[in-house]
């Protein structure tokens, strides 16, 4: 075995989760990265079972790769793990029989092991427990970007939001004691990144566990202080988020002006069916305490559309709400039955044409709001983090703003994309579109 290529699947925590991967691969097998899985001889698939979606590209991934197991890489070693390989098992081997390795999400550390095991044994090797006593962030790592790093605060959640797996395959929130995540956060300073993102289910309850309260804003407060450039965080739940919290992000440098906040009905009737446990007054009383506060706040949402039982009255309701919350990006969803959710059996589907007809519709209203949004910032300066170049033109560079934004710039005169990369330099915008701004470096 010489080389590796690792696909990832669905949210944060499972980015992180890779680089972890990545850094074990490196470390402790002295593999190193291919370009392509087709040319890799350790493939590993790190999956999501949020969404069918994502679920239907694995199985499309992996059978892609049975031809080169037959055929010009025969001992190529394949392994799934994340939340498919937890919920799933031995069970996963019924449908994919060519992978070689199973895991799952609570023995990240455990996978130089297996592979090594599945590579001597050439045996099938399944190992999945229920749960664990480490983070992954005590493995070693290759982070996609040095100026950028994921910091996990939580693993797990307790919502049990009815739609959700993720109970059931991350388990039970448990918080990361404040001092390793500030020790982090430090050494990541050190390290020369400029921009950490706070990772957990709910960071919101960060610390009941622990410390009988929730402690998320001396979480921000602490991180903050440790003199990164940027902190970010997801996911927030509505009914958490502390007027102290509130204050943190109004108050404090460095903690940016963008927030990541679920309602995803606007229906008082679904968010009662989805166990979201607030309500359309409540999660719109706590926008306006957030604008109110932050008034250069941008916000983002996920919406669900089709949830079982909803009808055009309460979706009605959900663009209402999408209105009033004046949103800067939108993640929306058809919904899709989850095996072993309350949610899966339900009664009241949603036919499929009506799904996506409202889909459609809620699409239209958010990119309102967003165009509006952008259309604001034309001519305003905007400091940017930059993360590389444009796809379509290499003498154009791509950045984030504070608030999340994507922005293009053409590069001056005498630099270069490489120099820049993970820079923060100030631009004018020029010109507003929906999903992107463009502007010019200022002077």
């Amino acid at each position: 075995m010489k080389t590796y290529f690792v696909r990832t699947f669905g949210c944060q925590m499972n980015k992180h989760d890779s680089e972890r991967i990545a850094g074990m691969l490196e470390s402790e097998l002295g593999l190193v990265e291919a370009k392509t899985p087709e040319v890799a001889d350790v493939v590993v698939y790190n999956t999501c079972a949020v969404r069918e979606g994502a679920e239907e590209r694995l199985r499309g991934h992996v059978s892609s790769l049975k031809a080169a197991k037959t055929g010009d890489n025969p001992n190529v070693i394949i392994a799934v793990g994340g939340c498919i390989g937890q919920r799933d098992g031995e069970a996963l081997l019924s449908y994919l029989p060519h992978v070689d390795v199973v895991f799952g999400t609570h023995n990240v550390g455990r996978l130089p092991a297996l592979i090594a095991s599945a590579h001597e044994t050439k045996r099938t090797t399944v190992e999945v427990i229920d749960s664990a006593t480490d983070f992954a962030s005590d493995l070693p790592s290759i982070r996609e970007h040095a100026w950028h790093a994921w910091l996990p605060i939580t693993v797990g959640c307790n919502n049990f939001c009815t739609y959700c797996i993720v109970p059931y395959v991350r388990g039970r929130e448990r918080s990361r004691q404040l001092e390793d995540i500030v020790t982090e956060a430090e050494k990541l300073v050190a390290d020369g990144v400029v921009e950490v993102t706070l990772l957990g289910q709910n960071v919101n309850s960060y610390g009941r566990d622990l410390y009988g309260e929730p402690k998320f804003a001396e979480v921000l407060r602490r991180v903050a202080a440790t003199g990164i450039r940027r902190v970010r965080f997801v996911t927030s739940h509505p009914k958490d988020l502390s007027d102290e919290t509130i204050e943190v992000m109004a108050n404090t440098p460095g903690v940016c002006h963008y927030l990541h906040l679920p309602v995803q009905s606007g229906s008082n009737r679904i968010l009662e069916s989805m166990n979201r446990r607030y309500t359309r007054e409540s999660y719109l009383a706590l926008v306006d305490r957030l604008y109110a506060a932050i008034p250069d706040l941008a916000l983002s949402t996920d919406i669900i559309v089709g949830f079982p039982g909803e009808t055009e009255e309460d979706f009605e309701q959900t663009l209402d709400v999408v209105r009033k919350s004046n949103l800067d990006q939108a993640f929306t969803f058809l919904y899709s039955p989850r095996e072993g959710t309350p949610a899966a059996t339900f009664e009241g589907a949603v036919p499929r044409d009506v799904m996506q007809q409202r889909f459609d519709r809620l699409i239209t209203v958010v990119q309102a709001s967003v165009y509006a949004n952008n259309q604001r910032l034309v001519g305003s300066v905007q400091e940017l983090l930059v993360t590389g170049t444009s796809r379509r033109d290499p003498n154009v560079i791509t950045g984030r703003t504070d608030s999340n934004k994507v922005v293009h710039a053409p590069l001056p005169a005498g630099e270069s994309a490489g120099s820049l990369a993970g820079r923060f330099v100030s631009v004018v915008i020029d010109e507003a579109q929906t999903w992107f701004l463009s502007g010019h470096f200022e002077g």
